[in-house]
């Protein structure tokens, strides 16, 4: 425990009371996005794959349907950095005139092997990297700058036949955990305009939601897909690490562990595209996750928490957010498997272990340095100042990411080395725990979606999925139902057993219906 982490995260909570008015008053919502008419945009990415192949539906036809819908809502989500919408169609076309063709030849087996997204679109995070469209992931010093080639993960699902429609928005280099930037701008969550989607892969979260993308190739750092996924009400795998290729990933650190930590994963509306994306997406290593295994739900054994400690470092769990764990606990057991409430006196420190486990690594962008004269830094006061009065070259979120980054929250080197020690006892514990057969159902935040800016002093949240990536555990953002903003919880498991994670998602799916249409 440190007494100065206590200190920060009690004024934060005073902070954060003193402000809920302000907060109450800035997410009103006035607009909604517009109901789906199209029947094509409720499908899974893996049904519309099958309808593809079958004839059921032309690539073209479905392709169309989504660049349809995404000029129809992004006017009020601002998720989209760059299209490529034209050169998409094109490609659905001509995915169309080769199963015309392949049909003609018998030759259908060979088109499709290998290509299970043969004609079926999708998006991708502008970090991940898709080639010719924009790369500058949010920062104003990159503005322009386009990938000049895809991302590892991207180019997979490529291969596979997928059709890539845009990039979309991100915080400032992927420092936070509400989707905002002074070159794209802030992006809006459908299930209330004036909230955010989560970061940093709120773009993607926001375009599932509303039915403006099938599935998307997204990255994971500390909750960047869990996060979303649950303020959207989607599904979000931060998956094993190791799995899913990392290269070309905007921005990569020059550190041992960064490829413990980040991870490039899957997020979808319905939870079997999950699997599937990372069947493409792991090009073979999915092998020893055994995917094709069955998982029966009733021989699992299933713990769970609705929050992590009593710390005055963490904003208490919002009560709709324990109930849904309970009740989410509570299901399962009635499918046979085995439930019980669990409580890790380690997360007694969660902050303290998160903070210290991601601000070890070497190489975190400094967001301070000169451009003119890289071996020194701006002023981060005078930063913020400039900021303050609309000229900053910085956001708002890199500023407040470099004051952490700087001040380590006040906690001694020694003491960081006490918390990385700590988590990787808390990683050995579950791993122990957990074994091939069991399950830890948490909440993904203390909170549901909040305000804009609402994020500076709700940011402790961000522990209950941080510390996941720390452990190099894999976790899946499931969404719940819910009145009014989405509910969601995470289903954590042991390292490799990311199978248990995705069947899980899929039973609760089936129990509580999964992602529903934004409707406040």
């Amino acid at each position: 425990m440190e007494v100065g982490v206590r200190i920060i995260g009690i004024i934060l909570r005073l902070l954060h009371f003193l402000l809920v008015p302000l907060f109450w008053m800035r997410a009103r919502n006035t607009k909604q996005v517009p109901p789906i008419r199209d029947p094509i945009l409720l499908r899974s990415a893996t049904d519309l794959a099958a309808k593809i192949r079958n004839g059921e539906l032309t690539s073209e036809t479905v392709t169309q349907a989504f660049i349809t819908r995404i000029e129809e809502v992004n006017i009020l989500l601002n998720a989209v950095v760059e299209d490529r919408c034209k050169d998409a169609l094109q490609e659905a076309k001509e995915c169309d005139s080769r199963i015309a063709a392949a049909k003609r030849d018998g030759t259908m087996h060979q088109l499709f092997a290998g290509r299970p997204l043969f004609g079926v679109p999708f998006t991708v995070k502008e970090s991940c990297s898709l080639e010719g469209l924009s790369n500058s992931v949010g920062c104003l010093e990159l503005a322009g700058r386009r990938a000049t080639k895809d991302g590892a993960a991207v180019h997979l699902v490529k291969k596979a036949g997928g059709i890539p429609l845009l990039v979309s928005n991100t915080p400032e280099l992927c420092l936070g955990w509400e989707t905002t930037n002074l070159l794209t701008g802030t992006t809006n969550n459908p299930y209330c305009l004036n909230r955010t989607p989560g970061g940093s892969s709120g773009g993607e979260a926001a375009l599932l939601a509303c039915g403006a993308s099938p599935i998307s190739v997204s990255s994971d750092i500390a909750g960047s897909i869990r996060i979303p996924a649950a303020f959207c009400g989607v599904f979000g795998h931060k998956p094993s690490p190791g799995i899913i290729p990392i290269e070309g990933h905007i921005p990569t650190l020059n550190d041992e562990n960064y490829s413990k930590y980040l991870v490039v994963g899957p997020m979808s509306r319905h939870a079997e595209d999950l699997t599937l994306l990372m069947r493409v997406m792991g090009n073979g290593k999915c092998e020893q996750l055994l995917l094709d295994e069955e998982v029966d739900v009733s021989k699992l054994q299933v713990y769970y928490m609705t929050e992590a400690s009593s710390s005055a470092a963490l904003i208490p769990v919002e009560a709709e957010l324990k109930e849904a764990v309970t009740q989410a606990a509570l299901y399962l057991q009635s499918r046979g498997a085995t439930v019980s409430k669990h409580y890790l006196e380690d997360l007694e420190d969660s902050v303290e272990m998160s903070v210290s486990v991601f601000f070890s690594m070497k190489d975190i962008p400094n967001m301070l340095q000169d451009p003119v004269n890289p071996k020194q830094d701006k002023s981060l006061l005078m930063e913020l100042i400039k900021y303050i009065l609309g000229f900053g070259v910085r956001s708002l979120q890199a500023l407040g990411f470099t004051l952490i980054h700087r001040t380590n929250l006040f906690i001694p080197e020694h003491r960081t080395v006490h918390y990385r020690e700590k988590t990787e006892r808390l990683r050995q514990h579950l791993q122990r725990l957990l074994g091939s057969s069991g399950v830890l159902l948490s909440p993904a935040h203390s909170s549901r979606a909040h305000a804009h800016g609402e994020v500076f002093v709700r940011t402790s949240g961000v522990a209950y999925t941080m510390l996941w990536n720390g452990a190099g555990l894999p976790a899946t953002a499931v969404p719940l139902p819910s009145v009014g903003l989405p509910v969601a919880l995470q289903v954590i498991a042991a390292p490799n057993q990311d199978r248990l994670c995705l069947a899980v998602a899929r039973e609760l799916e089936r129990g509580f219906g999964g992602w529903k249409f934004p409707t406040v």
